[in-house]
């Protein structure tokens, strides 16, 4: 819990007992959480928690370089805490998206897009992950 309260001290954020619960959710989960999803695991630390105080917290930890906002499921929107350059995958089955390293991937072809400055991308797969 000290990290953050360090976290939100060091981005100007004042910790209160509802953010803490927020940042320690979201920053040590590597699932990919909406914010109902956060708002269901602070609840449990924090009853008090708001659905408002939720959503402001991640804005302001995306708005502060902590989290980046995905809309990589369909109609959702995730918070990532992996601010690496990295792609993703869906597994069909579960929801779940997990991280792919950067260099597992290969894209060729975006110099041939002359119509467009692209300035950022990311590959987003969907499949079932394997068994064993």
């Amino acid at each position: 819990m000290k990290d953050v309260i360090s976290i939100l001290r060091h981005c100007g954020i004042q910790p209160t007992p509802q953010r803490i619960a927020v940042v320690e959710y979201v920053l040590k989960n590597k699932s990919h959480p909406s914010a109902d999803e956060v708002l269901s695991s602070a609840r449990k630390r924090c009853p008090t928690v708001s659905r408002a105080t939720v959503y402001n917290t991640l804005n302001l930890l995306v708005e502060k370089g902590l989290l980046a906002m995905q809309t990589i499921k369909e109609g959702a929107v995730v918070f990532d805490s992996n601010l690496e350059k990295h792609h993703h995958f869906i597994d069909m089955d579960t929801g779940r998206i997990y991280d792919i390293s950067w260099d597992q991937l290969q894209v060729k072809g975006k110099e041939k897009l002359k119509e467009f400055e692209v300035t950022e991308f990311q590959v987003i797969m969907r499949g079932r992950k394997k068994k064993g």
